[in-house]
């Protein structure tokens, strides 16, 4: 059986293995893929503040051969040539360290969201059951921007930083022995009062952050709904609603901009100015140093103001990155109890479809969806399952391609449970067309072959024929290039569910699910709809979830569910006479059978509706 402990319903091949134990390590762990490019920002950082060291000791001397007497005009000009060629060396290091981290972080960015995408296709459907769309779409794109900014500029000017705090500790003793002693205050006291800031800062941006989300789930939310809110005039309600979730964002990020007006390194430097004058003409008093030593040590401890300043503005980066890292590493880390299973059986399936006293719950605190039930259907026979909005009909085919596990009990595809198949090997021989049918913004063509991508266009026209749909697509200007609108919402009901079959067609799987396929459609679109199904459902083994009589009287087993359990089993003609629960849920719509099945695709001039069950060997069985 596949653990219960992973991430992931499916691995892919070469993707880089990050180490995801903490936010610090994942953003190392990326890091380390480029080392290439860290030893150019370090090297960027060193030379610049190199060449920055160089200036104020430069200008020490030219002060030194100024006041010389007589001046030394040649030690000057020499002075002026080394400080030239020294920041040209500076800019062109400085330049190869700003187009390192800019590297990075942009490629950090991209292996972050591939990362998660990656993942997040991979997580089964009772993770994505419990997440907000909105939230996620808030760590995929800005949460995973902040990881990028956190690499640049917040660790470019952390190095950048600290580069600027080791030179005062290194020029200044050179001067004077004594001259090491105000870097040193300066940097114990720069350390402690980062660590009590970022102490502070953490939990901080952790809010915002999270506040961002929230913020972006509910616009989310309000815009997919935004037909029921309008039909609904709650527009005054939702935009209430969303003002809440703005102002919490507001008070987080004023939070935020609190805890960083306590930054003490801006006091501190200024100590540190003041006694590093105070100390070098004490010195230059008691004739120890030169004016122009005083000069190229003051000069030395304006690098200081660097760390104190940049640092004010990388550390809240770096801080918010974090936090943005923790927040994609809770999706990535979170648990699936589903896995690829890849060394599974990966036979060719015949269709024989065995449920053992399954039970399911979607949640530990919930109710089971699924009560002990036991159904065995053999290959290429049609289920109808049928029963009152609730009863877990939905529910049921989801366990077939493990779209979800069972509590109890288990789901044989034959005579193997399905959890001891190979995930990709069972998913692809089975198909579910479902009532609300999902297209992709992409091509009509695309929509088709979506299952199987290598298929030819006259692979995708046959199918489109097979389906119905071959007319009604070349009516369109671009026949099979015209591309349908989000969620295929340029089409009509019927044209989708066409579409959908199509697909069905193509992928030629050995069990179909059809669930409620035909519920909100017009008559003469349920004609076509029913005979494309009905093509598509021969030979195999068919689970086809409906209240539609026309419908059900094709199957070979109806299975009755009420609250989870099955309560009948048998004919349309048996359940009429034995089980009230079926008569029930046709209680009052007699006449409505009637109506549709007058164009059910069995039902002929000359053939009464009475006798619309197909012949065996028509069936393909």
């Amino acid at each position: 059986m596949p653990p219960s402990s992973v991430t992931s319903e499916f691995s892919v091949e070469r993707q880089w293995r990050s180490d995801r134990r903490s936010p610090g390590r994942w953003v190392f762990s990326h890091l380390w893929r480029y080392k290439v490019y860290i030893l150019g920002i370090l090297i960027g950082a060193l030379g610049n503040a190199g060449g920055a060291a160089v200036m104020p000791l430069l200008v020490g001397q030219a002060f030194n051969a100024v006041v010389a007497q007589p001046p030394d005009t040649a030690a000057l000009g020499l002075v002026v040539v080394l400080i030239v060629l020294s920041q040209i060396v500076r800019a062109v290091l400085q330049l190869g360290r700003n187009f390192s981290s800019e590297i990075i972080g942009q490629r950090i960015e991209r292996d972050a969201r591939d990362e998660l995408y990656t993942s997040l296709i991979g997580k089964s459907m009772s993770f994505h059951d419990r997440q907000s769309i909105g939230d996620i779409m808030a760590r995929a794109t800005n949460d995973v921007r902040e990881v990028n900014l956190l690499m640049n500029p917040g660790v470019n000017l952390v190095v950048g930083s600290a580069a600027f705090l080791l030179f005062p500790l290194v020029i200044g003793p050179r001067i004077h022995p004594q001259l090491v002693a105000v870097p040193l205050f300066y940097v114990a006291a720069y350390a402690v009062a980062v660590a009590y800031y970022l102490r502070k800062l953490a939990p901080a941006t952790e809010r915002v952050r999270r506040a961002f989300g929230q913020m972006n789930a509910t616009l989310a939310e309000s815009i997919e709904g935004i037909e029921t809110v309008k039909g609904a005039a709650q527009e005054n309600r939702e935009i209430a609603r969303f003002r809440g979730v703005v102002d919490a964002w507001r008070a987080a990020a004023v939070g935020q901009g609190d805890v960083e007006s306590l930054y003490l390194p801006s006091l501190i430097f200024g100590m540190t100015m003041a006694l590093g004058l105070l100390h070098s003409l004490l010195l230059y008093h008691a004739g120890a140093i030169s004016v122009g030593d005083v000069v190229a040590y003051n000069g030395v401890l304006m690098f200081l103001q660097f760390p104190t300043f940049a640092t004010q503005f990388a550390y809240p980066q770096v801080s918010s990155g974090l936090a943005s890292a923790r927040r994609i590493l809770e999706l990535m880390n979170a648990e699936t109890s589903l896995d690829e299973n890849k060394g599974g059986y990966a036979g060719a399936m015949r269709g024989d479809v065995t449920f053992d006293r399954v039970t399911f719950r979607y949640g530990e605190d919930e109710r089971p969806a699924l009560q002990d039930v036991t159904i065995s259907v053999k290959a290429g026979q049609t289920v109808a399952i049928v029963g009152q909005t609730g009863a877990g009909k939905s529910t049921l085919t989801k366990m077939i391609n493990r779209i979800y596990d069972v509590d109890a009990g288990c789901v044989c595809v034959d005579g193997v449970d399905v959890r001891d198949w190979d995930l990709d090997a069972l998913r692809r021989q089975i198909s579910t067309i479902e009532q609300d049918v999902f297209l992709f913004s992409r091509t009509i063509a695309e929509n088709i072959k979506f299952g199987c991508p290598d298929a030819t266009q006259a692979e995708i026209e046959q199918a489109a024929k097979a389906a119905q749909a071959h007319e009604f697509i070349l009516s369109f200007k671009d026949g099979y290039n015209t591309i349908v609108g989000e969620r295929g919402v340029t089409l009509s009901g019927g044209q989708r569910q066409r579409i959908a079959i199509a697909r069905a067609f193509l992928a030629d799987p050995r069990i179909l699910i059809l669930d409620d396929s035909t519920s909100a459609i017009d008559s003469a679109t349920e004609d076509l709809i029913q005979r494309a199904m009905f093509r598509v459902a021969q030979g195999r083994t068919t689970f086809l979830i409906t209240h539609r009589l026309s419908q059900i009287r094709w199957a070979d087993l109806i299975v009755v569910l009420k609250q989870g359990r099955v309560v009948a089993c048998g004919s349309h003609e048996e359940l009429m006479r034995t089980s009230k629960d079926y008569r029930a849920i046709f209680a009052g719509d007699d006449e409505r059978p009637k109506k549709s099945a007058s164009l059910s695709p069995l039902s002929t001039p000359d053939r009464p509706r009475e006798a619309r069950r197909m012949p065996e060997v028509e069936r393909g069985e």
